[in-house]
């Protein structure tokens, strides 16, 4: 190489930094100034949730859907204003996420799910549910899955895609459970006297709801007992204690 050669070679550098040097020191000040901005905008948007007393899953999930928009599309400014064409770069992004969402059919589906279950609320954290066979208290509700935490302490992942297209039982969410209890005796039993012993046992019980009574009835006939049915009504956080109790009390009442 000559020097002739050379120095249009160092001479064509020159002229490339000096060409593309402000499109590299705005590109710089955009992004930095973008990243502090998408952060900014997006903890400010939490705050303004959470004082609108949005559930905190909500809040999460809005503020990610939030932040990763904002850097996406500051991803596309700055290349922009590097030189970079952005018509042909969305276009490969657009055909990259169809590829990527045909073959992630499942993922969306739950995706989809975590979005049904966040907005319409059919169970939320802290909620005692029963789904898909497990029964347990929601200990957080991700954007493609929920984990329970079950009776015996463990922990269940459930896709959300089958939570929101089955059946959930919520025993939370009204606040308040019936207590149904079975009470078996036999034929040569004093009917009349046991029923109102039963109701006395479970009127009196102090964790019961003020405004509802006890309810005892024969419930059916086998070929050798009478079955009595039980119900009372309390909170939720009462039930098993309320359930037991007044099984205690009634052991020694009943005759097989």
């Amino acid at each position: 190489m000559t020097t002739t050669e050379i120095e249009l070679y160092f001479k064509h550098i020159k002229d490339l930094i000096l060409d593309y040097s402000p499109k590299l020191v705005v590109a710089l000040v955009i992004l930095f100034g973008g990243l502090w901005f998408t952060s900014f905008v997006t903890k400010t948007a939490k705050k303004l949730m959470l004082k609108q007393n949005v559930e905190i899953t909500l809040t999460n999930f809005l503020g990610n859907i939030i932040f990763w928009t904002l850097r996406v599309m500051l991803f596309i400014t700055v290349i922009s204003k590097l030189g970079v064409e952005t018509s042909s770069f969305v276009a490969i992004l657009g055909a990259a996420g169809l590829a990527v969402g045909l073959s992630l059919q499942g993922s969306l589906s739950n995706f989809a799910g975590g979005i049904l279950i966040i907005l319409f609320k059919p169970f939320k954290v802290g909620d005692s549910i029963e789904v898909q066979g497990e029964h347990g208290k929601v200990e957080e509700i991700m954007i493609f899955s929920t984990k329970i935490i079950t009776a015996t302490n463990q922990v269940v992942y459930i896709p959300n895609g089958l939570l929101s297209n089955g059946k959930i039982k919520n025993y939370t969410q009204l606040g308040t459970r019936r207590v149904d209890l079975d009470i078996m005796t036999n034929y040569t039993s004093d009917i009349s006297g046991l029923k109102a012993k039963l109701e006395k046992i479970a009127s009196s019980h102090p964790l019961l709801l003020s405004n509802s009574k006890a309810e005892v009835y024969i419930n059916h006939f086998t070929d050798t007992n009478i079955h009595f049915t039980v119900r009372v009504w309390t909170e939720n956080v009462h039930h098993m204690q309320v359930k037991s109790d007044i099984l205690e009390q009634t052991k020694d009442l009943v005759q097989l």
